[in-house]
């Protein structure tokens, strides 16, 4: 054994666990099996243009801040964040827009567009969501669950908070417009739920917008993870790429290093995994060693679904056009839609998407005169057993067409640069269980305690950070995992003796 810790994957999570681990004085390696870190955040270039893998909305920027205070240095000299207006435009299948941002007066004069009755009941909403800010962001999301008393002690504050209904439900009670109640109850996709299944907790997501605002790194996401990667290496975390991790090094039932795909063995005295959390149990560790989280039990978790990404560049600017930096598009059929991606597992004809347009506030990732865009498309994971390798051109195309027809004029013609990613790259080059873009499924019952534990149940000295955890998918939610594992590690017995993290500015979590 060894002081060390081995970190293995270097997403978000990976690194804001060695940043908090290394500045408070261990020595930590961190494993990363490609060739950039990142993990969802992976960059894409081609032709000149930069496509940020994702994921792409900064909505609580303290914790990347705080990330940086704890080893004395400025965010701002490392990366900038600039505010977004309005944080995204919400499209009916007819084309009329919502624009949404944190200005109440605003918000309102948007709602009367639509219908003027359902402004009192947003305004009721809005106030009803900060009680479950307050109890799931402020007080839950940066602390543990490792017994089922913690769960217990929160249960009745949970119950007074309608956490048993969906969040589209918890939507309905205020607002009656139908594309009001989708524009204002869709953000569990955006952290692998479906809005009319996930717990009303994550309805918090939409105060934590109005609190702190949405936000985008100049440069794009992937200047972030270079800033952070920066930071690490200063810190002095010896970060590894091209060094996937084959198996997690168990001695009864303490985890106590790596084994590298070259056969190396890398010995720590805990091991943190940034990994997808099935894939650590199911393939990092063998079956035989495995009590609880069997080949059996993690099947039975619902995860999440997967995505169609497809980045493209053009060579013209579509800055004359409705589109603004974040573009949901919702379907006609939008619950049946969701229905089939989440209960069904069948790929429809139509689509409700996510078009991300940076170059409208960031030129730079674009040569002269181009644009850079992506759109995801939610779609089933991998149980669906959809042949992608010949599917994908076909949906490709779909989504060009319409995107053509509806938003992008003339895009073929105009398109010089392209690349996609689909359920086949989550499940192979991202290892994650059936393809899920977001670990498991945030329903009520895979939340919290019922979510796996910041530290394992199951091995001594194993940690988890990242979606798969809690307090669950999304960057606030991963940096929260990585503040709960650091201060169990430092906490943890038989740790090495360490100075404590020196907390500075605000340091709570979120989901």
């Amino acid at each position: 054994m060894t002081d060390r810790i081995s970190i293995i994957g270097g997403g978000f999570g990976g690194l804001a666990a060695a940043i908090r681990l290394a500045a408070s004085g261990y020595p930590v390696d961190l494993f990363e099996a490609r060739d950039q870190l990142g993990g969802r955040a992976y960059v894409y270039r081609k032709d000149g243009f930069t496509f940020d893998g994702g994921p792409t909305v900064i909505t609580a920027p303290f914790l990347f801040d705080d990330l940086f205070s704890l080893a004395g240095r400025r965010r701002e000299d490392y990366v900038e964040f600039v505010p977004l207006d309005p944080f995204y435009r919400i499209f009916n299948h007819e084309g009329k827009w919502l624009d949404y941002n944190d200005d109440p007066d605003f918000i309102a004069d948007q709602i009367r567009r639509w219908n003027p009755d359902d402004i009192d009941g947003y305004d009721r909403f809005i106030r009803s969501t900060q009680a479950i800010f307050q109890k799931g962001f402020v007080e839950l999301a940066d602390r543990p669950f490792l017994h089922f008393t913690d769960m217990l002690r929160v249960a009745p504050e949970l119950v007074r908070l309608q956490s048993y209904k969906s969040v589209y439900r918890y939507v309905s009670q205020y607002v009656k417009d139908d594309f009001l109640r989708r524009c204002f109850s869709f953000h569990p996709l955006l952290v692998g739920g479906n809005p009319f299944q996930t717990t009303s907790i994550y309805a918090l997501i939409h105060y934590l917008e109005r609190e702190w605002g949405v936000h985008y790194a100049m440069g794009g996401t992937g200047a972030l993870v270079d800033a952070l990667a920066t930071l690490a290496r200063e810190l002095g975390v010896r970060i590894h790429l091209n060094s996937p991790v084959r198996e997690i090094l168990i001695n009864g039932r303490t985890a106590q290093g790596v084994i590298l795909e070259d056969g190396s063995t890398q010995r720590a005295e805990a091991v943190v995994s940034n990994g997808d959390m099935a894939n650590t149990y199911h393939k990092l560790i063998p079956a035989d060693k495995r009590r609880r989280f069997t080949d059996r039990r993690i099947a039975r978790m619902r995860h999440s679904m997967s995505l169609f990404v497809l980045y493209f560049g053009t060579k013209r600017r579509y800055t004359d056009t409705q589109l603004t930096h974040h573009n949901i598009l919702l379907g006609e059929r939008y619950r049946g839609l969701i229905e089939d991606i989440f209960d069904h597992k069948v790929l429809s004809e139509d689509f409700s998407l996510y078009l991300h347009m940076p170059t409208i506030t960031d030129p730079s990732l674009a040569p002269p005169g181009g644009e850079s865009f992506y759109v995801l498309s939610p779609v089933p994971n991998q149980e669906s057993g959809i042949d992608w390798a010949e599917l994908a051109p076909i949906y490709k195309d779909r989504l060009l067409t319409h995107l053509e027809q509806q938003f992008l004029p003339d895009l073929r013609a105009n398109i010089v640069a392209e690349h996609w990613i689909d359920p086949s790259h989550f499940e192979g080059t991202l290892r994650s269980y059936q393809g899920s873009a977001f670990s498991i499924e945030p329903i009520l019952t895979q939340s919290a305690w019922f979510r796996p534990h910041n530290r394992s149940e199951e091995f001594e000295n194993l940690y988890l950070v990242g979606a798969g955890t809690h307090p669950g998918a999304g960057l606030p939610g991963v940096l929260s995992s990585a503040k709960i594992t650091a201060d169990l590690i430092l906490g943890a017995p038989g740790a090495s003796p360490v100075d404590s993290i020196e907390e500075s500015g605000v340091t709570i979590g979120a989901i």
